[in-house]
């Protein structure tokens, strides 16, 4: 890297880099633009250059695509981005590089990216591009500093206050929300607050009585597994005096003064039961069941499912568990372990909830408890775990951070994954070694890519160590490999050599159907069909469905862990806005 920089700074050899990016993007000259890219490059655009999330590699096909893109776009302006982090040397995935902080525009308004420059043959070469739209133009975020500009310093007197306005915005007596967003947890709350201050009239509904019952309802001893540093709500960052892991209850009370501070329209005790598409008016007729029993027929021009990753609980018709005389209960049901103190319980499922189930149960007196494997699980200390966002500990503003989050291409991402995997095992090695010694199978992602592409895959399949491990290892945790049994009975588990572990609860750790299995339960197969998949990476590893356009019009999907829904909903609800203002089609 020592060659590029020689008689230069790293801000002039950002600034010399972007000058010829621009330039060449202006000639639509792919061969120039090419030019500027190294042996191995890729390119992930955020709604900048096209309504979409897209991640292109190698030179020649990234010439050719913003070749193609550019006129369209009109992007110009491109510098080192003012007032952020400067251009320093890093090394991300085992590559040292120059990563540049850049500004510049488009038609559509002020966009922000991150570009890594490497050295191939003493010059500066583009390894990571991500561009991104930061602002539609004319419509800017009145968060970012400008909600004085239109304020009305007259008293209104006689007339609606706050609280007025508040009631009737809430009511919807008089007009329908052009978003309805179903589901008020992270996901919900986000993308509203975005639409929210971006002037997009949104209704939140979801059908527990109270905001944040999704996490409340969820057995006792759940608490966040990644730190609250990374897991901040737009706008509105976790007090510092928050645990380093937010208990649920902790979390769900944050939501409700969440929406209550951001203003959002929330209904709870509400259900949507049916909903359906009229492509002639190009909006959507949904049936909401509020919790009094009465209904309301809604026409918004857009649904976003908001409902988590986790929806509805599965519960496998295991072969005999109807024969079962005990309690069967999906893990979302148990309730606190000391709900079950000297009883015996067998626990099916081997990732997050399976575990902590287990551990709070064994820890709150049961009998005896044995935890019951399908399918290898991927196990890592809750410390090691934290790998992925060292990111977050840099000191750099908060906003560079998230920035610099969205801006690794998948195959960088992917490898990145598998250092820290291999840093994690080594790490872990005892651990892992004692599991093993117990008959617990283990993996660690597709290629050894680890838990963070493993959640983005699956949604599940892997647990962070926050004790029960150890108890499996000290047998304190029974085990027991799910091909080892014939079928269930009344008196418990029959195993293949004709003994019977007792039990009196069987608990299914099994996980949740997906967004797209639950939007095609409320609006049919047509719009099941038009969606298609939901969550796991796509060909060029962006996330299918998800923060961006599905084949079914004015239909988005929003899903994921905190830092994701902060992030995202941004970009979805810039979307939104601008299918809102006619820009995008």
């Amino acid at each position: 890297m020592d060659g590029i920089l020689t008689g230069s700074t790293l801000d002039a050899t950002a600034t010399a880099w972007l000058r010829d990016f621009e330039a060449a993007l202006h000639g639509g000259d792919t061969a120039a633009i090419a030019a500027l890219f190294a042996v191995e490059c890729h390119w992930r655009d955020i709604i900048a250059f096209d309504w979409d999330l897209r991640t292109t590699s190698g030179a020649e096909a990234i010439a050719v695509r913003l070749a193609a893109r550019a006129p369209r776009a009109a992007p110009r302006g491109f510098a080192v981005a003012p007032g952020r982090t400067p251009p320093r040397r890093t090394t991300r995935a085992g590559t040292e590089a120059i990563e540049v902080l850049m500004a510049f525009e488009t038609a559509t308004g002020p966009c922000t990216g991150v570009v890594r420059l490497v050295n191939e043959g003493g010059v500066p070469r583009a390894w990571t591009l991500m561009t991104a739209l930061d602002q539609i133009r004319g419509h800017e975020d009145p968060a970012e500093g400008r909600r004085w500009q239109d304020v009305d310093w007259k008293r209104n007197f006689g007339g609606e206050n706050w609280l007025d306005r508040r009631r009737r915005a809430v009511a919807y007596e008089d007009r329908d929300p052009a978003v309805l967003v179903v589901g008020a947890a992270q996901a919900g709350l986000s993308v509203a607050t975005r639409l929210g201050l971006l002037g997009v009239d949104t209704l939140v509904v979801d059908r527990e009585p109270r905001i944040g019952d999704s996490w409340r309802r969820r057995y006792h001893a759940l608490t966040l597994h990644n730190e609250t540093r990374v897991n901040h709500l737009p706008y509105m960052p976790f007090p510092k005096s928050f645990p380093v892991f937010i208990p649920k209850d902790m979390l769900a009370n944050w939501f409700e003064l969440y929406a209550e501070a951001m203003e959002l329209n929330v209904w709870t005790g509400t259900e949507v039961t049916t909903g359906s598409w009229d492509d002639a008016a190009q909006c959507w007729t949904v049936t909401l069941r509020r919790a009094d029993g009465t209904t309301r027929v809604m026409r918004p021009r857009h649904v976003v499912m908001a409902n988590g990753v986790s929806t509805t609980p599965i519960m496998p018709d295991l072969p005999g568990l109807r024969d079962f005389r005990g309690v069967v209960r999906h893990s979302s049901a148990m309730g606190s372990g000391r709900d079950w103190a000297g009883q015996r319980a067998l626990v099916l499922g081997t990732g997050t909830s399976g575990h902590d189930t287990a551990q709070d149960l064994a820890v709150s007196g049961a009998a005896a408890v044995t935890i019951i494997q399908n399918r290898p699980s991927l196990v890592v200390s809750l410390k090691e775990a934290q790998a992925p966002y060292a990111l977050y500990d840099e000191e750099i503003p908060f906003e560079d951070r998230d920035l610099l989050a969205t801006s690794f291409p998948f195959p960088v991402y992917r490898r990145a994954h598998q250092r820290i995997t291999a840093m994690n095992r080594q790490a872990d090695a005892a651990l892992l070694e004692g599991l093993e010694k117990r008959g617990f199978r283990l993996n660690f992602g597709e290629d050894d890519t680890g838990w963070q592409v493993m959640y983005q895959s699956r949604g599940g399949g892997y647990y962070f160590d926050a004790g029960c491990s150890q108890m499996i290892i000290d047998g304190r945790v029974g085990l027991l490999q799910f091909a080892d049994i014939d079928r269930f009975v009344a008196e418990g588990a029959l195993m293949k050599d004709g003994s019977i572990v007792p039990a009196d609860l069987v608990v299914l750790a099994t996980g949740y159907e997906g967004q797209a299995a639950a939007a095609r339960r409320l609006f049919g197969d047509t719009v099941g069909d038009r969606v298609g998949q939901v969550w796991g990476w796509d060909a060029e590893g962006e996330l299918h469905g998800m923060w961006r356009p599905t084949g079914q019009p004015g239909l988005w999907f929003h899903a994921g862990g905190l830092a994701q829904c902060r992030i995202f909903s941004k970009v979805l609800a810039l979307q939104i806005k601008a299918r809102e203002l006619g820009i995008a089609a």
